[in-house]
């Protein structure tokens, strides 16, 4: 979820835009056979490619446009395979998958390996600049096609990388491949249903500066139109979808930049699912859409981040101070009505692998947070900068959060909260924060290791505060090396021992997701793993 966003999501992380969502006025589509128009609000996406995209706007419409190798089931969480047939191997580390036949992208272009096969090179290739390329840094060549850029944002160009193509990927036939891992992992057959090992048509790697506008796609869903920026993005079912079919006719995304007016959209009918209710119009929505308001505590984790690239951030003690000085439980007492839980380390409590209260830095214990303040020699970064995406409300948090900073630490704040989450994201991933930042993570993928190596790994997709342990990085690898998934979990679990010591982040609290639909809804679907399951709701009439 995804990634810095729920399903970083996806997330990836992905990375999550919590609250996500302020509307501009556009036409509503008119229905369609087969079950009509389901209209949903999100936020204006970062890109509808694929290997691309680890910000939960564009997973969530990208989840409906692509047909991967697996999808989670809704109750067990567990891989389940769609375009592919099986995915094998002998020893956690050589591959073998083989494909179904009969997926189609919507230029005609066959599924097949090769469109895996590019679609995985084309987004590990560093050049291209893809944000999910390092989801791939597990197969063998992938350091091949990466290369150091001499001078970072200097007039100088990085060389070419070694080569354009991964070692580790090789095609059996047109519908099967080998993928060779650089170590062996035993999660790979749950990974590969994140959003960034979808395939990619030719005719996209062809022309990717179209495709960014109307992908070339694959799933139970195809582009109606052109994305309209800050607009909207309209889908039609995909009748020659060879699985089961969209219970629709289709979705039309109206993209909001506040979360305030597409409320006000949904209380006007506009809306058929509303997802993320706003803070503050959580007990107006409990109050009159008790019947049709879907709550479930959900994966999300929040976070407070810290630029570990600057120097105020680089002593643990400092850390530790800030994160001991935040009542966690008050904010969300106070600001969320009491429906998230707080942190007790970074994994969540609904996952296999989950320990209570291992996190002493997640405590709140102001006099000891002073006492570490004092023994680091104070606070040295002048007023501290607040960091969140604008129109989610975030400041009705960050600013509670920050006097409790002043009042236990004695350090000044201020808050930046003026960024879209587009430019908020570009900004974490590209590390010009200036001070300590809001992000949100989901699972995008039901292995222990999504809360863990993407988000702290020294390769991590997500790893915004540029946090480095080569302890930890061993622990994650000898836990993807385990025999089983279950094996697997005490190794994580040390990696992230060691991550609420050393505090590269301050966890906050674990979500819970709270959508309402309309009465035209037949029935309101859900996955733990994946948030809505658009094609799974049917309309009435």
């Amino acid at each position: 979820m995804r990634g810095n966003s729920p399903m970083k999501v996806a997330v990836a992380a992905t990375a999550i835009a919590l609250f996500a969502t302020g509307c501009q006025k556009t036409e509503t589509p008119p229905a369609t056979s087969g079950g009509g128009i389901l209209r949903i609000n999100v936020v204006e996406p970062n890109s509808l490619i694929a290997g691309t995209s680890n910000d939960n706007p564009s997973i969530i419409i990208i989840k409906q446009l692509y047909a991967g190798l697996v999808e989670y089931d809704a109750k067990t969480s567990a891989p389940k395979n769609v375009v592919a047939q099986s995915i094998e191997s002998t020893d956690n580390k050589v591959w073998t998958i083989k494909l179904k036949k009969g997926f189609k992208f919507s230029n005609g272009e066959e599924t097949n390996a090769d469109s895996f096969i590019n679609a995985w090179n084309w987004t590990a290739y560093g050049p291209n600049a893809a944000l999910n390329s390092e989801f791939l840094g597990s197969i063998e060549g992938w350091d091949d096609l990466q290369s150091e850029d001499p001078d970072k944002d200097g007039p100088l160009k990085a060389p070419d990388p070694k080569s354009k193509t991964m070692s580790g990927l090789k095609k059996l036939d047109d519908y099967s491949f080998q993928v060779t891992l650089a170590k062996a992992f035993v999660g790979f057959p749950a990974v590969v249903g994140y959003s960034g090992f979808y395939p990619m048509a030719k005719g996209c790697i062809d022309d990717v500066k179209a495709c960014k506008e109307k992908p070339i796609t694959n799933g139970r869903y195809k582009m109606e139109s052109s994305w309209k920026h800050n607009v909207e993005v309209k889908l039609l079912r995909n009748d020659d979808y060879p699985g089961e079919k969209a219970k629709n006719g289709g979705l039309y995304y109206k993209i909001y930049d506040k979360v305030d007016t597409a409320y006000a959209d949904y209380e006007a009918g506009e809306l058929d699912v509303m997802e993320a209710v706003p803070p503050t119009k959580y007990k107006d929505a409990k109050s009159k859409f008790a019947d049709v308001l879907f709550e479930k505590p959900n994966n999300s984790f929040t976070y407070l981040g810290f630029p570990l690239y600057l120097p105020q951030f680089q002593n643990v003690q400092v850390r530790q101070a800030i994160s001991l000085a935040i009542d966690r439980q008050t904010i969300i007492d106070s600001i969320f009505d009491g429906r998230f839980s707080a942190a007790q380390g970074v994994v969540s409590p609904n996952f296999q692998g989950f320990r209570p209260n291992i996190c002493d830095n997640c405590k709140y214990d102001p006099a000891k947070a002073k006492s570490l303040l004092d023994a680091a020699g104070g606070w040295k970064g002048g007023k501290l900068i607040l960091w969140g995406n604008a129109g989610q409300q975030h400041e009705k948090w960050l600013q509670p959060l920050g006097d409790m900073l002043k009042k236990n630490l004695g350090i000044d704040y201020e808050l930046k909260v003026d960024l879209q989450f587009v430019e908020y994201q570009q900004a974490t991933n590209g590390k010009k924060v200036t001070g300590a930042f809001r992000l949100g993570w989901g699972p995008d993928y039901p292995v222990l290791e999504t809360y863990l190596f993407p988000l702290y790994g020294t390769k991590g997709s997500s790893n915004n505060p540029g946090y480095s342990n080569a302890q930890f990085d061993a622990l994650v690898e000898q836990g993807n090396a385990a025999k089983s998934l279950e094996e697997g979990i005490k190794f994580y679990q040390q990696a992230e021992d060691i991550i609420v010591k050393d505090v590269p982040v301050a966890p906050l609290w674990f979500g819970k997701t709270t959508n309402v639909y309309s009465k035209n809804v037949v029935e309101y679907k859900y996955n733990p793993i994946s948030g809505s399951e658009f094609h799974e709701i049917a309309l009435k009439g």
